[in-house]
Order: C-alpha cells, then sequence, then structure tokens
C-alpha cells in the first residue's frame, strides 16, 4: 500500500517514536539496576553494551554484580548471537586479567559459563571462548584443573566426539601439560595425545602434532625421546600434507631438545626426504621449508658432511631463484587463476629467503660470501617483487655486520636500494642507514685508516636521489626519518661534500616544504651538518643565511622555523656560539607583528636565557629582560600575554645547573678543536706552497680519521689565544695541535647520530686542566669555581668572527609575496632598539 507523502512522514515518525521508547531507560536506575533491566527486557545491542561494560561492574561492585547481573548474563548467553558471544568472551577473559575477584571467586562464577560455550557451532565464537579458557588455566589450581578440565577431557577426546571437540581438547592438553607432574603427565595425558595423533581426521592429527612442541616442553627431554619423537616420525610420513608441514615445523622447533645422534640419525633423513620431496609437493610446503631454513641449517650444523652442507646450500639458492625463470612478459589478465596464486607461493617463498640470508651467511662463513653466496644477494637485490627486495633491505644492516671487513662486497648493492623505485625498500633500508654507512667507511674495523666510501663515487647521488624521490611522494614520514638519518653524513663523507650537495638542499626543504615534521628535520640535520662543518668561511654563510632568510624572513612561517632553528642550536651547539651569533636575532622577535611568533618565542626565553654566562653575558641579560618588560606592558595579544605572564616566573626562578655547565664545556672545547684544526691546515697547505685541491682536501681528511679512543678528560686542552699562531711557534707544539685535532676529527661524531648530548663527558672529578697558548702559564681551575663557569669576553673564540659583518639585527624591507607572508604589517621595515640598561640580573 503507498501512502501520500504527508501520511508517509507520519508513519515514520510513529514508528520512530516507538523505537526510541523501547531504547529509552529511566534515568534513576542505578547502574546494576539498569544492567539487569536492560538484559530482561532491552533489546540485543543493549544487552551486548551491558555484557561489554562487565568488567566495570565488576570492579565498582562486585557482589552485587556476580549476584544480581551475571545469572542474567548466563540466561541471555543460551539464545545470545555471535557478537554477543564474541563480548562476553572478551569481557570474562578482561576480569580475569583485572583480578577484580578472586580465582575461587572467578572459578565457581564464570569457569562453568566458558565451559559450556567452548563448543559453540560458530568456530570464532568457539575460538574465543577457548583463548579465555586457556587464559584461565594459567592461574586456576591443580585440582581444579584435574576436577574441572582434565577428567571430562578424557570423554571429550573419544572418537564419538564431534570434530570441533576434539580439537578443542588438543589445544587443552597442549596448556595442561605444563601444569601436571611428570607421573600424572605420563599416566593421564599422553595416552590422550597418541590417540588424538592417531585420529581417523588430519585435522584433529595436524592440531595435536602442532602441540606436541609444548608437550615436549613440559615432560622433559627423556619423555619426549621416547614418546613424542616417534609420534612426530610417523606424522611426517602421513598422507595428509598439512599433517607432515606441522610435524616438519614441530621438528624444527624441538631441534635444540635432541641431542646429537638423534638429529644425526633420525631428524636429518627425515628433513633430506622432505626438502627433496618439496618441489613435487605443494607449494605452502615450500613456503614453511623457505621460513625454517635458516633455523634448520643452524641446528644441523654440526652433523653435516662436506656433501650435505653444499646439498642444503645448492637448495637455498634454487629457492632464492624460483619462478624467476618463468616468463614474465605476458598480461597477468591472461594468467591462469591457478598459475597466478603459484607465482604468489614463490614470491613469499624468495621473501623467506632473503629473511634467513644472514643465517645462511653464517652458515657458508664470511669468508666464504663472494664465492658462495654474493650472486645470491645480488638475486635477491635485484628481484622484480617489492617484498623480496623489502626483505634484504631489512636485513642489509645485518649481512654487513657479519661480512665485517668484506663489506665493500656490496657497496653496490647498497646503491641499488637506495635507488630503488619503491619508497617501501627505501623506508626499510634507512633504518639502520647510519650504521651501514659507518661500517662501509671504516671497512668493518676500527683499525682502518682509510675511508672506503671513496671507492664508491655513486654513494653521494645516490643518496640526493633517495631524498628527492621522497620528497615527491605523499609518504612525508619517510622523507622525515631520511632526514633524520643524514644527520650521519659528517661521520662518512667531507665536509665540502656535505656543504655543496646536503646543505643548501636542507635550506630549500626548510623554506618550501608544507610538512611541519619534515621541516624540523631538514632544520635539525641542517643544524648538525654546520656543528662539524670544517671550514670557516662556509659555516658564516650558512649563520648569515639562517638569519637573513629565516629569522629576518617576509613570512612569518620562515620566522616560526628560525626559532625552531635555534632551538637546535641551542642543543648541539655550546652557549658561547648560540650568544655570539643568534641571541640577538631570537630576542629580536619579541617584536614581530605575529602573535604566534611571538607565543614560540615566549615558550622559547627559558632556554635561551639559559645560554647567558653571568657576569661575561650581563648585557645580553639585560637585553632579554627589557624585552621581557616590553611584552608585559605592551602585548595585546590575551594569549600571547598570558604565556609571558607564566615565563617571566619561570625565568625569575629559573636555576643553572652543573651537569649541564659540564656538557657546555666539552661542546665548546670541541667547536674550539675545529677551529684549529682547519687553521692548522690552512699554515700546513702555505708552507707546502700549493693550493689544496679537492682530492688532496679528501686525502688530508682521510688520513685525520686515525684510531683514537675518547681524549681524556685531564690531558691539558690548547686553546689559541690572541698570539698563538706566530713565526715563533715550535714546530713540536704544532704537531701536538695537529694530533689532538686529527683526533678529534675522528673522535667527536662517534656519539649515536641525533642524540649529540651523548657526546658530553660526564666527569666525576673535581678539578679541570686548561693549558692556555700564548699566555705562557697552565692554569688549573676548579669545576666547583664559579669563577671558571662564566664565560670571559676573551674566552669567546676569536675566529668566530666573520670576515665581513654578519646582517644587523634589524629586519629587512620588501613587498612579501609570500602565501604565508604576515600582511602588510610584515611589509614595513622594523629595527629593534636594544639599548643597554642598567639592571640587576
Amino acid at each position: 500500500i503507498s501512502f501520500p507523502p504527508p501520511l508517509q512522514i507520519l508513519s515514520f515518525s510513529c514508528l520512530l517514536g516507538c523505537k526510541i521508547e523501547r531504547l529509552t531507560v529511566d534515568e534513576d536506575l542505578s547502574d546494576i539496576e539498569r544492567a539487569v533491566y536492560l538484559l530482561s527486557a532491552g533489546q540485543d545491542v543493549q544487552g551486548t553494551s551491558v555484557i561489554a561494560n562487565l568488567p566495570f561492574l565488576m570492579r565498582q561492585n562486585p557482589t552485587e554484580t556476580l549476584r544480581r547481573v551475571l545469572p542474567k548474563v548466563r540466561e541471555a548467553l543460551h539464545v545470545a548471537g555471535v557478537e554477543m558471544q564474541l563480548t562476553a568472551a572478551m569481557s570474562f577473559l578482561t576480569i580475569l586479567q583485572d583480578e577484580s575477584v578472586s580465582i575461587h571467586a572467578y572459578t565457581h562464577s564464570f569457569l562453568q559459563v566458558i565451559l559450556l560455550h567452548l563448543e559453540h557451532r560458530d568456530t570464532g565464537v568457539s575460538n574465543a571462548w577457548l583463548e579465555t579458557l586457556l587464559s584461565v588455566i594459567e592461574v586456576l589450581p591443580k585440582e581444579t584443573l584435574r576436577h574441572e578440565i582434565l577428567n571430562p577431557l578424557v570423554s571429550k577426546a573419544q572418537l564419538s566426539q564431534t570434530v570441533q571437540s576434539r580439537l578443542v581438547s588438543c589445544k587443552i592438553l597442549g596448556k595442561l601439560t605444563n601444569k601436571f607432574d611428570a607421573h600424572t603427565i605420563k599416566r593421564e595425558i599422553l595416552p590422550l595425545v597418541k590417540s588424538l595423533c592417531q585420529d581417523v581426521e588430519y585435522e584433529v592429527r595436524s592440531c595435536m602434532c602442532r602441540q606436541l612442541e609444548n608437550i615436549a616442553q613440559g615432560i622433559g627431554t627423556e619423555l619426549t625421546k621416547s614418546v613424542v619423537l616417534p609420534e612426530l616420525i610417523e606424522l611426517s610420513r602421513d598422507e595428509g600434507s598439512s599433517v607432515r608441514l606441522a610435524a616438519f615445523e614441530t621438528l624444527v622447533n624441538l631441534l635444540d631438545i635432541f641431542d646429537t645422534d638423534d638429529r644425526s640419525q633420525t631428524i636429518l633423513p627425515l628433513v633430506k626426504s622432505f626438502c627433496e620431496k618439496s618441489f613435487k609437493a605443494d607449494e605452502s610446503i615450500l613456503i614453511s621449508l623457505s621460513f625454517h631454513l635458516g633455523k634448520l641449517c643452524h641446528g644441523l650444523y654440526g652433523i653435516f658432511t662436506p656433501d650435505q652442507h653444499l646439498r642444503f646450500l645448492e637448495f637455498y639458492k634454487k629457492l632464492c631463484t624460483l619462478g624467476l625463470q618463468q616468463e614474465n612478459g605476458h598480461n597477468e589478465n591472461q594468467i591462469p587463476p591457478q598459475i597466478l596464486e603459484q607465482e604468489k607461493k614463490y614470491i613469499s617463498v624468495r621473501k623467506n629467503c632473503a629473511y634467513n640470508f644472514p643465517a645462511m651467511i653464517v652458515f657458508v662463513d664470511p669468508k666464504n660470501f663472494h664465492m658462495e653466496l654474493y650472486s645470491t644477494f645480488f638475486c635477491l637485490c635485484h628481484d622484480p617483487e617489492v617484498p623480496v627486495r623489502y626483505t634484504i633491505a631489512i636485513c642489509f644492516y645485518e649481512v654487513s655486520k657479519l661480512l665485517n671487513s668484506g663489506v665493500y662486497l656490496i657497496h653496490k648493492e647498497l646503491i641499488t636500494l637506495l635507488q630503488d623505485e619503491s619508497l617501501e625498500v627505501l623506508d626499510a633500508l634507512i633504518d639502520h642507514l647510519p650504521e651501514i654507512l659507518e661500517l662501509m667507511s671504516t671497512g668493518g674495523e676500527s683499525s682502518v685508516q682509510e675511508n672506503k666510501l671513496s671507492s664508491l663515487p655513486d654513494l653521494i647521488p645516490a643518496l640526493t636521489a633517495a631524498e628527492q624521490r621522497a620528497a615527491a611522494s605523499l609518504k612525508w614520514r619517510t622523507h622525515e626519518k631520511l632526514l633524520q638519518k643524514y644527520a650521519c653524513l659528517p661521520h662518512v663523507i667531507s665536509s665540502d661534500q656535505i656543504y655543496y650537495r646536503f646543505l643548501q638542499r636542507m635550506f630549500t626543504i626548510m623554506m618550501t616544504n608544507n610538512v611541519l615534521p619534515v621541516q624540523k628535520a631538514a632544520s635539525r640535520t641542517l643544524c648538525i651538518f654546520l656543528r662539524y662543518n670544517r671550514k670557516q668561511e662556509q659555516r658564516h654563510e650558512v649563520i648569515q643565511k639562517l638569519i637573513e632568510q629565516l629569522g629576518q624572513g617576509k613570512s612569518y612561517w620562515n620566522r616560526l622555523r628560525f626559532l625552531d632553528t635555534c632551538e637546535f642550536i641551542i642543543e648541539i651547539f655550546s652557549k658561547s656560539f648560540f650568544c655570539k651569533y643568534f641571541f640577538l636575532p631570537a630576542i629580536e622577535l619579541t617584536h614581530d607583528p605575529v602573535a604566534n611568533v611571538r607565543m614560540k618565542l615566549c615558550y622559547l626565553l627559558p632556554k635561551v636565557k639559559s645560554t647567558l654566562k653571568i657576569p661575561a653575558d650581563k648585557h645580553l641579560l639585560q637585553q632579554l629582560e627589557m624585552c621581557v618588560r616590553k611584552l608585559l606592558c605592551q602585548e595585546k595579544d590575551k594569549d600571547v600575554l598570558a604565556i609571558v605572564k607564566r615565563v617571566s616566573i619561570t625565568l625569575a626562578f629559573q636555576k643553572k645547573f652543573y651537569e649541564k655547565d659540564l656538557l657546555d664545556q666539552e661542546k665548546e672545547r670541541e667547536e674550539l678543536l675545529l677551529l684549529e684544526m682547519e687553521q692548522l691546515e690552512k699554515e700546513k697547505q702555505q708552507n707546502d706552497g700549493r693550493p689544496m685541491s679537492d682530492k688532496m682536501f679528501e686525502k688530508k681528511r682521510r688520513d685525520t680519521k686515525t684510531p683514537t679512543q675518547s681524549l681524556p678528560k685531564n690531558i691539558p686542552i690548547s686553546v689559541p689565544g690572541p698570539s698563538s699562531v706566530t713565526p715563533s711557534t715550535s714546530k713540536e707544539i704544532k704537531k701536538s695541535k695537529l694530533i689532538r685535532s686529527q683526533s678529534f676529527n675522528n673522535q667527536a661524531f662517534h656519539a649515536k647520530y641525533g642524540n649529540l648530548e651523548k657526546c658530553a663527558s660526564k666527569s666525576s672529578t673535581t678539578g679541570y686542566t686548561t693549558s692556555v697558548s700564548g699566555l705562557g702559564k697552565t692554569s688549573v681551575l676548579s669545576l666547583t669555581d664559579d669563577s671558571f663557569r662564566t664565560r670571559n669576553a676573551s674566552s669567546v673564540p676569536s675566529s668566530f668572527s666573520p670576515n665581513t659583518p654578519l646582517p644587523s639585527t634589524s629586519r629587512g624591507t620588501g613587498n612579501s609575496v609570500d602565501p604565508k607572508s604576515s600582511g602588510s604589517k610584515d611589509t614595513q621595515p622594523r629595527k629593534a632598539t636594544l639599548k643597554s640598561r642598567k639592571s640587576n640580573p
């Protein structure tokens, strides 16, 4: 019957009103009363909700829940659907894990409900209740297990029961074995195990076979050899392929239990037969065999004859190329489904072979890698399928470690994977990229003096291409991770190579990329590049760009990134460095017309203040206090003003930490050594009377990578003073300086990349000796002396000063074309007047 539109609307409204009325519950009811009402008269969805909320009710009021709610739950489960059954199984397990009630009370109230639904007609429901029961078995006492579970299991495991009942019995037996003594297991459990291993249904035999591993671990070695091993041998010859597969996997997992005689006389012939027949059997057996092959070769390694060793190796090589011999030029739409499915299984086999490749290197010995496995490794790295290359990329670091001094053999494969068309492969490789590059740069040996990467000219183009490919994709997390890992590059390639090939790219990303985590990753990596740059002119150019293009940029977005960079500089560099170049450009942004910039700076102010050393930096402290006062007096944005008030209190009570002073001293010491090394190299170049070419510079850099230990904390450190470099300086002093500088070049970056704080030495002693060159004396200063923790004006290295002045703190003018520009306010010339005022620090 079709009603007119008005009647249709009225009919629908009535139906909706009735539905809402049926689902409405009195708000005055308590949680327990509401649960009882909904389980008795509510809809299924409401009952399911009550059962899902059962753990909460047990925590709130366990007594009333057990007395009033649980009986209603039992009644509802008799006629419940699949969703309610699954919810109940999960809730019962949660209650057990929460320990809301004692084990005795749980057994009395919940165990029978669980056992009742184990054989539910729906397999998913049955498995859910079984998982709950297996967790309950872990905590039940022995007597309860015997009476409530083991005794009924004798009848449930009989052939007269359903297949589902016998499958459940297999899994319960595997769990019960660890709960009883050997006598009980031998008398009551093992007969049931033997019976189920000989069941007429292959599903039951397979299921019981997979439980034999748990049973073997519970009954000990002797019973395993006398009871479990004969059953496994028989099952390995079963007519069902799934049963044979289960027997094989169980044998591999139990290899450690058996002695050498059992392995050589019983297990090895079985495995050999299994491998020989695997190509004629189902491909699923090949998948399992390829996955366990590494563990198998490791477990049988000591008993292989040379001929058997060679056969297993050839078998592995054959699996690595399985399916590649077929013609791949056809159209997938024309391939029969069975052939397509077979090819997928072959891909899984090759993927498993890639997973086991490190184990196979151990099997053949790394010394024989080039002769035995290199061609196989080449094939896996060039496999046409992404899952195979992805897996070998994950294993690349393990392979590099195993090859040690022979790691140079896989240089080209590293380039291949870096240039892989799939970003998944690149993402897997870069997880351990710093460690891989370090191994390759040292040839796997810390005592090797020549940088091995000099023989790999394609590395830098591959690294830059990988970054550009990641940047062009939508997978920004891969791009972010890659930029973070590039922080290791100062340890493996020259400073000039980083400057000309990577540093400008970091600037570009910071200025143009739209993803904030990517911008921050580029900013931090750029700071690390700057930290280990060895040319003063290049350092000053980078600092100038940071201040002009970011700190004084027309776009407020760039100025925000400048503050991020300042935070990284405070973390990575010494306090002297930050105060020298970035302190005033940073606090100038308190006058920024954009509230977000001022707000971000306010959050950064405590860290900015922590870089000051009083009384040497008293004038900078006065500038900081003046900026904070202006914000407190003139700030119109209420959010910024609230933050300023909160931060000003923090600044007033900010304390100085002794450990951070030690860290800063180490950072400043390393910066001075880096400058000293640059100066000595210039002197050597002038004395030789010829310019230093790029090749000579790279050779010089490799020569300085001497294998030295960390510099001792108590040796005299030479600091260049105003007259430290004079014609009268002796050759011995220059030689000692160069040795120390060379040591730093190799030592300074051996800390973990990305956590530069570990490169600081935390000394437990109370003294620190400093030899000042040019002063003609050595002063021994105590770390507990306040006069040492303050920085004199002369302590700032004069070599930090640029030949040309760095940009002033005033912001440039010009019309903004950046879509993120702050608008007309930001296009006006702005110059902060930072006058020195007398103020108490």
